[in-house]
């Protein structure tokens, strides 16, 4: 049985983290998407918007690594777990999360992420 394309949408998306490919990861997003990140409480609003989240960060000297263990989905959602570590200068945290993602027409059009450990993410982000 193949994968559904929106599970390879999501694999190609943690494989372009991984790699750092900035613009495989914002291609998959939908124009309108909507990101929430853990600790939020506002989500991002905009494809523009969620890369210059994305690039804020490197430019502030923090990364991301990632390791998807598994995802899982169909015509309208897609759900990815994994695992991220985090860098911001000398530190590093990692963590692991669920990811769930709403689907149209093969782009990413929301996101929410939830965490083994909210508090310990707000915590090292915050500094």
């Amino acid at each position: 049985m193949s994968e559904h394309p929106n599970a390879t949408l999501v694999r190609e998306q943690t494989a372009a983290m991984k790699n750092g490919n900035m613009q495989a990861m914002i291609d998959s997003l939908a124009d309108d998407v909507v990101w929430h990140e853990i600790g939020s409480a506002e989500p991002i609003h905009g494809k523009a918007a969620v890369a210059a989240r994305w690039s804020g960060m490197a430019d502030a000297g923090g990364s991301f690594s990632v390791e998807l263990h598994d995802v899982v989905a169909n015509d309208d959602h897609a759900i990815a777990m994994v695992t991220a570590t985090a860098s911001m200068g000398d530190r590093s945290f990692t963590y692991k999360t669920a990811e769930i993602y709403h689907m149209r027409d093969g782009k990413i059009t929301e996101r929410w992420a939830f965490s083994d450990d909210t508090a310990a993410i707000n915590a090292f982000f915050a500094g």
